[in-house]
């Protein structure tokens, strides 16, 4: 083809051909190919061709941001490379069957039983499905995210953190590791209980009395440090291991619970033979006696049975027996009486009782002893005490299975695609099926059937399939955990996102966590010391409960921000689906146990401020930022709607900022005047404007960082200031969100200054802030103002109200005071009172004014005398442009004959006035703030206008110094036209 004789292409071993320079050369001239190419020859730098980079687009992977340092490896030399593992197990086995193990564990086979038979049916199918909603709506939430991208180690922590940022990602992260780790004991636990109790009795090393769990805590903390030890090791060797002996363990569970409903259907047509004995309603522990008789007949001789032993002394003739023993007569019925013998309708309600109390059958007659003190250690009896709360919390972790699976992220080939659903879907019709079964033992350890586990008396062909199956379940469930939880925190730890934990990030060669294993084990061993299943398992499901809310979190944002890339494969109501998981995951936690539920909140919030403060460092692109967005842009809209409420103003400060030759900032007091009188509240927006440079804007946020400002940094660059300050008071800001007031320093040194831009430039913003209608504030020996550090010890704030401006002067105190800086300080207003006018009603009209307003203030009306200049005397034309000075005033004072005026004139000057009379009421006005707030820490002081005729824009400075001259710290304020200031009914 004609194309392809331009096209000369060179092949590099094995690589894929690439083109050569001939490409992007004019030398074929007859070539369109090559013409075209040539095109493109002066941007081959910034656009490569396309052909050089469909290698690397054919080797593309989804894997969003940082998922790469979960599978970082250090090398011998330091050198982080990556490890590129292979295929290793689908979600069948790696995910699905995991989910089934730990969720058909240890609690269906220990404690289910117990929890229905004390419960009742209809509130332990409503612990289940409590539990089972909240974990199929956190399973769809983990489906979503896991088919939003690949999840490689890490597991739910990685998702949490990519879709919450790293503070939420580090907070649920170490919950999700110790409840993985706390899971890890629960398990030993139960598999010490299972052993101890139903397999080998007499191994034991402490004796357990009746009733008293002390010495069963003993020996499972001595046996359960023993397994932790062993599974620690064999979890060190190798986790192939684990994986091996994972659907040994797997089989053992499915082969259990078809032993138990092929005892259920068994026991439907033929009851198994398990008496239990009553003694009037009371359960007796048939281990201690093998005939439920008080007396038998042997060789026509009527003997005492062992049971008649236990309760009297003596002979049949002269016994003395127990009152209630006497009293009442012995029961026997079955353990397992079938579906159809009407033991579902016996059991629908709940039998709660105290520790150490006695468990009884309802609807069985009995006499009471009036003797209370009886010996009660035949009994069966309560170890704990029982309630409904206490049951869900125990009960929960035994559908935390999907964290099973979600842990073997970092091995699968494919995102779990639903499978974690799927298991919690087919586990929940067999946990609903096991609400049914066990329905007749309140016996926890199965004592009233001579020491038999209460579900293996359902199990057919034989009890010990279940004993044997729940024993190997909890081990490999085990195992999972300790397998598990390392990577986890090894995950966490490669992050970087809480620096204490990097020495937890190392590995092996062969990539196993040694020291996150090590960690693991010393923390579960804390767990097994507790020595009591029922005690750690609430722990357990406070953790997960913890982790479960935050994955339907990060579910819900993604669905609310809808990235490109969001595509669950569950699709209907995500956005409420995820907010009902979240829901009832925190309720959850507050109904299985609030106090646990504020330690967790606590824990997670102390993790998320320390992550917080130490400053994370890794940006994920969260989905709280995306929230944060969104909210800000639909707020922005809302406030184009209509114009801001006068009792929502706020000032919206511009600040704007000189810098020195070296780009520093020249006056950083006024950014720590800037955050006193924002308190971090409301628009900052500070700005600077440079001739040709833009390097300032790293200096400037320095300065605000210093000075604890926050705010935003604006610099722009434009060919002259001026021009520059113009246009940030008239672009600054986005919609609403725009400024309202500028802040800016005094030009101190306008006089010394070769050029007149200095204080030309400064009356033109009075002139464009005025035109704006915003408010303008002008800090005077800004230096000398207090700093973020400084604390004033007392003092006052003076307010000098000339002229209405809308509230502003009222507000600004306000405000200051809030700040620790200025918290001591008093506040006083001043008020001028012209001839005409009442002083005394003027106070107490402006006492009255500050009541609605409820500010405490001290008011003062100051009296001025009114003697100026002669009306009639008119300047010649050589004068009115001079830069009038005090000594100047003195000489014009002799040529002139003095005349009244008001102090209103000073700031409604007309076109014929002359600078003589502006500078004497100047300095008039200066006199007496000079006298009342020499010593006052900051006086606030209405600011004339500009003169309307530019030419006198010099003796408009000279004005203005002359007024605030012999005062340390002046605010000079110019308010807007709008009321800022509202009294409310």
């Amino acid at each position: 083809m004609e194309c392809e004789e331009g096209l000369n292409v060179e092949t590099l071993g094995d690589e894929t051909p690439r083109e050569t320079s001939s490409l992007i050369s004019t030398d074929h001239d007859d070539s369109i190919y090559g013409k075209n190419m040539a095109l493109y020859e002066d941007e081959m730098d910034s656009t490569p061709m396309v052909s050089s980079l469909l290698n690397k687009l054919a080797n593309y992977t989804n894997i969003t941001q940082g998922a790469v340092e979960h599978e970082e490896a250090e090398s011998e030399d330091g050198i982080q490379r990556v490890t590129v593992n292979g295929p290793q197990m689908g979600t069948f086995i790696g995910v699905f069957l995991p989910c089934m193990q730990n969720i058909l564990g240890v609690i269906l086979f220990l404690r289910l039983t117990w929890i229905v038979g004390t419960a009742g049916i209809v509130e332990a199918l409503a612990i289940v499905f409590m539990c089972c909603s909240c974990t199929m709506l956190t399973a769809i939430s983990m489906s979503a995210i896991a088919t939003n991208g690949v999840v490689p180690a890490g597991g739910s922590y990685y998702m949490i953190s990519r879709a919450l940022g790293p503070e939420f990602g580090g907070a649920v992260g170490l919950c999700f590791y110790l409840g993985t780790t706390f899971a890890g004991s629960m398990y030993i636990l139960g598999t010490m209980e299972i052993f101890l109790t139903y397999i080998m009795p007499n191994a034991a090393v402490f004796k357990a009395e009746t009733g008293e769990p002390t010495g069963m805590q003993n020996n499972m903390r001595i046996y359960g440090t023993c397994c932790l030890v062993i599974m620690t090791l064999v979890v060190f060797v190798g986790v192939k291991y684990v994986n091996k002996l994972a659907l040994v363990f797997l089989s053992c569970v499915m082969l259990s619970i078809m032993a138990i409903y092929a005892g259920v259907i068994q026991s439907a047509i033929k009851p198994p033979n398990s008496p239990v004995c009553l003694l009037g309603n009371r359960t007796l522990q048939n281990s201690r006696f093998d005939k439920c008789l008080k007396t038998e007949l042997i060789n026509n001789v009527t003997t005492p049975t062992q049971l008649w032993k236990l309760f009297c002394e003596g002979g049949i003739e002269n016994a003395t027996c127990d009152e209630y023993f006497t009293n009442n007569n012995l029961t026997e019925i079955q353990a397992v009486p079938g579906l159809l013998s009407g033991v579902i309708s016996d059991n629908m309600w709940g039998h709660y009782g105290q520790y150490r109390a006695i468990v009884e059958k309802e609807g069985q007659s009995s006499e009471q002893a009036s003797d209370n003190t009886n010996d009660i250690s035949y009994y069966i009896l309560n170890d704990i005490t029982t309630f409904f709360t206490l049951l869900v919390g125990i009960y929960f972790p035994s559908v935390t299975g999907i964290m099973a699976g979600s842990n073997r992220s970092g091995d699968l080939r494919d995102p779990p695609l639903g499978k974690e659903f799927k298991a919690v879907y087919l586990s929940c019709v067999v946990l609903f099926g096991a609400c049914i079964e066990g329905v007749v033992l309140r016996d926890k350890y199965g004592e009233s059937v001579k020491g038999t586990l209460a579900v293996a008396t359902l199990a057919w062909p034989s009890s010990w399939v279940i004993v044997i199956g729940s024993f190997f379940s909890c081990c490999g469930a085990g195992l999972q955990s300790l397998t598990g939880a390392p990577r986890i925190l090894q995950a966490i730890a490669r992050d970087g996102i809480m620096p204490f934990l990097q020495v937890f990030g190392h590995s092996k060669s062969n990539g196993e966590p040694t020291w996150a294993l090590l960690l693991t084990a010393a923390i579960c061993e804390i767990g097994i010391l507790i020595g009591s299943l029922d005690h750690v398992a609430p722990i357990l499901s406070m953790l997960f409960l913890m982790c479960y809310l935050f994955v339907n979190l990060a579910c819900a944002v993604q669905t609310l921000l809808r990235t490109p890339n969001w595509r669950p494969r569950f699709k209907f109501y995500h956005w409420s689906l995820s907010f009902l998981g979240m829901s009832l995951s925190l309720s959850l936690m507050f109904v299985s146990s609030w106090y646990y539920a504020l330690v967790a909140i606590l824990f997670s919030g102390c993790i998320y401020k320390y992550i917080e403060y130490r400053g994370a460092e890794k940006e994920w692109g969260d989905g709280i930022r995306g929230l944060s967005l969104n909210a800000a842009q639909y707020a922005l809209i809302k406030l184009e709607e209509a114009p801001p409420h006068t009792k929502n103003w706020r000032p919206q400060l511009l600040v704007l900022l000189k810098l020195d030759s070296d780009l520093g900032v020249k006056h950083p007091c006024l950014l720590s005047f800037t955050s006193q009188l924002k308190a971090g509240k409301g628009l900052t927006i500070v700005c600077s404007v440079l001739e040709g440079t833009y390097m300032a804007r790293e200096n400037i946020k320095a300065a605000m960082a210093k000075e604890k400002t926050k705010g935003f940094c604006h610099v722009v660059v434009s060919s002259n200031q001026r021009d520059g300050f113009s246009h940030l008071i008239q672009s600054a800001g986005l919609g609403g969100m725009k400024h309202n007031a500028v802040l800016m320093a005094w030009p101190a040194n306008w006089k010394q200054a070769e050029s007149s831009l200095s204080w030309k430039n400064f009356i033109e913003t009075v002139r464009e802030t005025t035109a704006a209608h915003q408010a303008l504030l002008v800090a005077k020996n800004i230096d000398t103002f207090p700093t973020n550090q400084d604390r004033l010890a007392e003092g006052t704030i003076d307010v000098w109200w000339i002229v209405h401006d809308g509230g502003l002067l009222m507000l600004l105190p306000f405000l200051l005071r809030q700040h620790k800086v200025w918290r001591r300080c008093k506040m006083r207003i001043f008020t001028v009172a012209q001839m005409d006018d009442n002083s005394i009603q003027m106070k107490k009209d402006l006492q009255m004014f500050l009541y609605h307003l409820r500010l405490d203030a001290k008011v003062e009306v100051v009296e001025m005398s009114h003697a100026t200049l002669n009306d009639k005397a008119t300047p010649t034309s050589d004068r009115v442009h001079m830069t009038w000075t005090k000594e100047k005033l003195s000489s014009e004072r002799n040529r002139h004959r003095e005349a009244h005026m008001t102090v209103r004139d000073i700031f409604n000057m007309k076109p014929d006035q002359t600078n003589v009379r502006r500078m004497h009421t100047a300095v008039k006005l200066n006199e007496v703030v000079v006298n009342k707030s020499q010593g006052a820490q900051l006086v606030l002081l209405n600011m004339p206008g500009p003169p309307k005729n530019k030419g006198g824009d010099e003796n408009y400075m000279e004005f203005l110094e002359v007024l605030t001259e012999g005062l340390d710290r002046v605010l000079l304020v110019r308010g807007s036209s709008r009321e800022v200031i509202t009294i409310y009914s």
